[in-house]
């Protein structure tokens, strides 16, 4: 009776018995959440806060809704750069300073390893969107995203 209950604890674990290493769930599906403002319009976001989830990023996602997103929030102002290996959506990013003002946009097309580094070295936030949905909502630089969380508490 013991082996039984090992086995469904480590099958509610995901583990793979057949290698004797368990699967952790996915990043996305873990990682909190948040929604932003830019004008009128609504984002909702996943919080990329630490080392490991900023270098996750979206890579491996195979769908993102209209208006979701991911904000990749660092412990300092600096100037970043990010491309898209391993990444098939097409997606749109905006390099934020610590006031939530947008300075630089980008398009970023799928697996291009090519990297965007922002002209600004006062990086603080990068909002990653579907393609397009900046221009499609008429966001420029300049503009200010709402609701965005403490930079300093990042990792």
């Amino acid at each position: 009776m013991p082996y039984f209950r090992l086995l469904i604890l480590l099958f509610l674990l995901g583990a793979d018995l057949s290698s004797g290493t368990t699967t952790p769930p996915s990043p996305a599906k873990r990682l909190p959440r948040t929604s932003l403002s830019i004008g009128k319009n609504q984002l909702d976001v996943q919080l990329a806060s630490d080392q490991a989830t900023r270098e996750q990023g979206l890579m491996k996602r195979k769908t993102l809704g209209a208006n979701e997103g991911m904000l990749f929030v660092f412990p300092c102002p600096q100037q970043v750069a990010f491309w898209m290996k391993d990444t098939s959506l097409p997606l749109s990013i905006a390099y934020l300073n610590s006031s939530g003002r947008i300075l630089e946009m980008h398009d970023l097309e799928p697996f291009n390893e090519h990297s965007i580094l922002s002209s600004s070295p006062a990086i603080v936030y990068a909002l990653e969107t579907p393609h397009g949905w900046f221009a499609a909502h008429q966001i420029l630089p300049g503009d200010i995203v709402v609701g965005l969380p403490d930079f300093s508490s990042a990792k």
